[in-house]
């Protein structure tokens, strides 16, 4: 079972063990090697202490008190110069940059449910290994021996796609309440269940999560949101009892029934939608947006006899603040608190295609923002799928596209121009009035048949020679202009809709 390691591992590996200590792979990368992934980041142990490992290793930093000390890899050598870049300048994995060497050690004592009171530093790996919290979890991987040491039963949960807690589930999350949720996010991630014993006690211990700070909770949630699988990983949660300490609100839509639009209840459809951002593989606050752009229909639901059918009449509104209220207290960085409410709060737009107008359009690019308006689409067309919808694309929201692309374009106008018409009467000498707009029509039109005449110096020069023609004359070069405006806007146009397919 011997397994490819990066030689910056080897590096530092090889260097303990050539001090006389033990260093071993351990936790997550082990675990992923056995399944045939590629590891995100490398953790070393062995029964070197931090002062010893820090004297092993001079480009090295040891700033907490778990014993983890932070290796800096030296640059790697020729053969990984990148050549795409052209500067010489050495290439190098990032998960590769720093390796995490943490001498074996004992934890004891969890007061605050979150951190051990006090750690020792262990003498012998299984000590060390004791204390891991998840069998898969519990591997260790000597590559210089290829000796895959596994006293938890990890590989055999690793075949049966289990995530169980090592020894006494209870005891494994009174120590740290967040290994609940690493729980799910893990089996999510792998797409495994959880072991009967381990989820059990996950349910009875569910509550002590609120001791976790918003920070920890936030950035276990977020990876199962950015998973293959994230509507899987919201169910678990709520199977679990968590995710009313997450986002309860969420759960506030099982069984609340939609119109006949809609074939799931809004619990359902709000997570079908996020499903299908996953799919698409579109980034966090997209699929946030997603999943709480319905937040608020529980709330707004009202029975209408008139329609004889339910209404949600402003749950885009109040959703909008609702999602901002959720992802403040999750502590989100501000930026994407203002994006996820932004995407919410509009995602409800326009019904009737033949009524919508280009003012309308750019009313609605101003609100949500233009660097915003594209994810918009995104989270509309996560919306629609979620209730059931085939996923091709519909003619509605092509023609949503194509307007907002037409909405966004540069307008095909004399303020393309490197001149304005305070310069033009400068030159010209002249008064303002209907010459100077003839002016800077003729300008336009000779731009447009030649844009590397769009230079301040060649129009000056132009202007001097346009003043000299007669009303008549400039009114007929004006005229060709306006005319060679509306052509090649009516092309821009056509080529934009013919892009989206409609008319």
């Amino acid at each position: 079972m011997r397994f490819a390691i990066p030689k910056e591992i080897t590096a530092v590996t090889d260097t303990l063990r050539k001090a006389g200590f033990e260093a071993y792979l351990v936790g997550g990368c082990v675990r992923d090697l056995v399944l045939g992934k590629k590891p995100k980041d490398w953790d070393v142990t062995t029964n070197a202490t931090p002062k010893e490992i820090q004297g092993i290793f001079s480009d090295s930093f040891y700033e907490n008190e778990y014993g983890t000390v932070g290796v800096v890899n030296p640059v790697r050598s020729d053969e990984a110069i990148s050549a795409s870049n052209g500067t010489g300048e050495r290439a190098i994995d990032e998960t590769l940059r720093v390796i995490e060497v943490t001498p074996y050690r004992t934890e004891s004592g969890y007061s605050d449910k979150r951190r051990p009171d006090s750690v020792s530093f262990a003498r012998t790996l299984d000590e060390d290994l004791k204390r891991r919290d998840f069998t898969i979890n519990a591997l260790a991987y000597n590559e210089q021996s290829d000796d895959l040491v596994d006293l938890h039963g990890g590989q055999k949960d690793l075949a049966k796609k289990l995530v169980r807690a090592v020894g006494d589930p209870s005891e494994r999350f009174a120590e740290d309440a967040l290994r609940m949720l690493r729980a799910a996010r893990i089996a999510t991630e792998l797409d495994f269940a959880i072991e009967t014993e381990t989820e059990e006690a996950i349910k009875k211990h569910s509550a002590t999560l609120k001791e976790i700070s918003a920070e920890r909770v936030r950035d276990e949630f977020s990876r199962i949101v950015l998973s293959a699988r994230p509507m899987q990983g919201i169910i678990l949660l709520h199977t679990l009892s968590l995710l009313s300490h997450i986002a309860p609100e969420i759960e506030e839509g099982i069984k609340v029934e939609q119109n006949g639009d809609h074939i799931y209840d809004v619990w359902e459809h709000n997570l079908r939608a996020v499903d299908h951002a996953a799919e698409r593989e579109w980034p966090l606050h997209v699929r946030l947006a997603a999943l709480f752009h319905d937040v608020s229909k529980p709330e707004t639901r009202i029975w209408s006899d008139e329609k004889k059918d339910w209404t949600f009449y402003g749950h885009d509104v109040v959703g909008g603040k609702k999602a901002k209220k959720i992802l403040t207290r999750l502590k989100y960085p501000n930026d994407m608190i203002d994006t996820v409410g932004k995407l919410v709060r509009w995602h409800l737009f326009f019904s009737d295609i033949e009524k919508i107008t280009l003012s309308a359009v750019r009313r609605l690019v101003k609100n949500v923002g233009p660097e915003n308006v594209w994810d918009l689409m995104k989270v509309r067309a996560c919306d629609r799928i979620g209730m059931g919808r085939p996923k091709e694309k519909p003619y509605r929201l092509r023609k949503y596209e194509s307007m907002i692309e037409e909405a966004a374009r540069s307008p095909v106008s004399v303020g393309m121009l490197l001149i304005d018409g305070a310069r033009v009467m400068e030159i010209a000498n002249e008064t303002p009035g209907p010459r100077i707009g003839l002016m800077l029509h003729a300008l336009l039109e000779g731009v447009l048949d030649d844009p590397e005449q769009n230079k301040k110096e060649l129009l000056e020069a132009r202007v001097k020679e346009l003043a000299g023609l007669s009303q008549t004359a400039l009114e007929e070069l004006g005229k060709k202009g306006k005319q060679k405006k509306e052509a090649e806007e009516e092309k821009e146009i056509t080529e934009i809709r013919k892009r989206h397919w409609v008319k």
